[in-house]
């Protein structure tokens, strides 16, 4: 064979480049599964280009400036995650964040959305020092085992709440918060289907089980759910209006620097409870740690950063790349494959949002259902390390919080070793993590 002659085959020099650039073989995948599985994580997770402008837009930011930075923070962050730490997990501007920034930050607090957006950049910059310096792998490498654990379970926990909500199949109650939704609406029914469908599909083996489903619903809801298609192509808006529109100065008054330390906290543990939750999941672990992991915060870090320039609410680790691993995602190919679908947003907006959420519901549940079998490792003889798991896994998903659950799990982990007279078993890291829950408890009075 000519080396010299096949090496100038485009098809073999891209797949040797893909190759050599995300390690494929070493991973047990292929360019086919990754692109899959990249396909797969951008249709869970493409809601967000139209959830985040709307939210944004209640705190009175320009909803297309909005649309845009989304668009471009999503696909620059998994771009870096892609090619500097090689994990198949992708970002976006996180759900529970632009809340809090819309409405607790702008609306409660009364402050602009210039200056949310300045702490957004200070609490970026902040991560940007600790990743950096190291100090954010020394605290995630202080966690106990049986709190990643609870990190995985409780994600998996949340990521059924929102799977179930999107799909109709529970709603809020007055009485009892929570209860069934109605299960005539035919979203709800295809959700259904498209459940048992990926279930299905997965027992036997099929390996786009996750992204079948998704296509199928999407299919089905133009017929029987009303699903409108309005389009494919359109031109991008300006992102002008939110473009280095940050106030720092308002960003460092009193009440804002409050609002930095909390950003920062639900930050920590949101992104880094998502990227342990995801590795461990695609088998990415290597004693309960991930190798690149200090790599996978600087991608995080620096999102919350670039996006903050571009316009938009702090940048996060998505749980929905969950449903890519679960179709074979192993790389940092899969996190590029949606970085490459996020800009084709910016044009093909009235297409990509043709997918609607309980069309992607089915496979978030089912990622869900997957992620409670790492329970089984806990150590369920030692209420200590026991219980403040269950308590950490409890409350994400009934406080709608990832950062509230872990919050209250490292609380109680702290004060059961303390009263049993094992707190030399808790590391100094745990006890600061503790300590500036509780101050952050006391002083807000909510898990806000």
């Amino acid at each position: 064979m000519d080396i010299k002659r096949d090496a100038a085959i485009p098809g073999l020099d891209r797949a040797g480049f893909l190759e050599r650039r995300f390690r494929l073989a070493e991973h047990g995948t292929t360019v086919r599964t990754e692109l899959l599985a990249g396909l797969t994580t951008f249709l869970t997770m493409a809601y967000i280009v139209f959830i985040n402008p709307s939210i944004l837009a209640d705190a009175g930011m320009p909803k297309g400036a909005v649309f845009v930075a989304t668009c471009l923070v999503a696909a620059l962050g998994s771009l870096v995650m892609a090619l500097y730490a090689n994990y198949p997990i992708a970002l976006a501007p996180g759900m529970g964040l632009n809340a809090y920034f819309a409405y607790v930050v702008v609306l409660g607090m009364g402050f602009t959305w210039q200056a949310a957006l300045g702490a957004v950049f200070i609490s970026g910059l902040c991560f940007l020092v600790v990743t950096l310096t190291g100090l954010r792998a020394i605290i995630v490498e202080g966690i106990p085992r049986s709190m990643r654990i609870a990190l995985t379970v409780g994600i998996g926990l949340f990521l059924a709440v929102i799977a179930l909500k999107n799909a109709g199949i529970i709603a809020a109650s007055p009485a009892t918060f929570v209860t069934l939704g109605d299960l005539h609406k035919p979203g709800t029914v295809l959700a259904v289907i498209g459940f048992l469908m990926v279930a299905a599909l997965s027992a036997r083996k099929v390996k786009a089980a996750l992204l079948s489903s998704i296509l199928t619903v999407t299919v089905l809801s133009f017929f029987w759910a009303g699903n409108a298609f309005q389009g494919v192509v359109s031109l991008p808006p300006a992102i002008t209006p939110t473009l280095f529109a940050l106030d720092l100065s308002g960003a460092l008054s009193g009440g804002l620097l409050h609002v930095v330390l909390v950003l920062f906290l639900v930050e920590l543990f949101d992104a880094t409870g998502t990227l342990m939750g995801v590795a461990s999941r695609a088998g990415l672990l290597t004693d309960g740690r991930m190798q690149r992991l200090d790599r996978a915060l600087m991608a995080d870090s620096a999102a919350i950063f670039v996006g903050s320039l571009l316009g938009t609410s702090s940048t996060t680790a998505y749980l929905e790349s969950a449903s890519g691993v679960a179709e074979g995602g192993r790389t940092g190919l899969t996190a590029a494959t949606v970085a490459v679908l996020f800009l084709a947003c910016l044009f093909f907006a009235p297409l990509a949002g043709a997918v609607p959420p309980y069309a992607t519901a089915p496979a978030l549940f089912y990622v869900a259902c997957l992620m409670l079998r790492e329970l089984v490792d806990l150590a369920w003889d030692d209420p200590t390390e026991v219980i403040p798991a269950c308590v950490t896994a409890l409350l994400m998903p009934f406080t709608y919080s990832i950062a509230t659950g872990v919050a209250f799990g490292f609380i109680t982990y702290a004060a059961l070793k303390l009263l049993t007279g094992r707190a030399r078993e808790v590391k100094p890291v745990v006890w600061v993590i503790a300590a500036l829950f509780l101050f952050k408890f006391v002083e807000t009075g909510s898990g806000h």
